[in-house]
């Protein structure tokens, strides 16, 4: 995490949130349409992201900010699938964020909760200007940068490679799940519920099948820290 940077303009208010009947494809594989870009000063979201012919989302990393869906959600169940180039640095950071709401910021970061992507960390929680949940975070009390970790040993592929990211968001409720591994479960968050985005970190890496779709059956594969 990125310890100083430019305040951000306020973050428009959430409007009422919405719950997918149906699978909704939030990145369209063509444009940029349903998305937004916050950043200060601000900049056209076409100037940091580029729709490749094969339909991937080519993220530029600069300058810091991050994209967000101009559509609020709650209870669903959200696909993702990236990868960090294999020329990529070691220490390559960026995020998928949840629930952002107006509220607070955090330096560049909105009121959410951030899904780790940054290498070798792939699947930790970080609650984001102010968030909050009823776990005990993994970093001491006060930390610049709390962090609760995932709960089983890295899932993340080699540089390259793509990975793939699923999320449900029941309630209050948040569980990730990383290639297919369980590694991450929260309860009694706040917010529960808010818009989807990534982190723009200074690093470039590219999205692909973003997807969100309505929630099925509870998933006994995840156990209780």
């Amino acid at each position: 995490m990125l310890r100083y940077l430019t305040p951000l303009v306020m973050f428009a208010a959430v409007t009422r949130a919405e719950s997918p009947k149906t699978t909704v494809e939030l990145f369209n594989g063509k444009d940029l349409a349903g998305w937004e870009y916050v950043t200060s000063p601000a900049a056209d979201i076409a100037t940091v992201c580029a729709v490749k012919p094969d339909g991937i989302l080519a993220v530029a990393g600069k300058p810091v900010g991050f994209l967000a869906t101009t559509v609020s959600y709650e209870d669903y169940h959200l696909h993702v699938e990236y990868r960090w180039p294999a020329s990529a640095a070691k220490n390559s950071n960026g995020g998928l964020l949840l629930h952002i709401a107006s509220g607070p910021k955090d330096r560049a970061w909105p009121l959410s909760f951030q899904v780790q992507m940054k290498t070798t960390r792939m699947g930790d929680l970080l609650p984001m200007a102010g968030g909050t949940f009823a776990e005990k975070l993994s970093t001491p009390p006060g930390a610049a940068t709390p962090i609760l970790n995932r709960m089983r040993e890295d899932t993340e592929k080699p540089l390259g490679e793509w990975n793939s990211c699923d999320i449900v968001c029941r309630g209050d409720v948040i569980e990730v799940t990383i290639n297919g591994i369980p590694q991450n479960r929260v309860t009694k968050c706040a917010p529960a519920a808010g818009k989807i985005g990534f982190q723009l970190e200074g690093m470039p890496y590219e999205v692909r099948n973003v997807r969100i779709a309505p929630l099925r059956a509870i998933d006994p594969s995840f156990q209780t820290r």
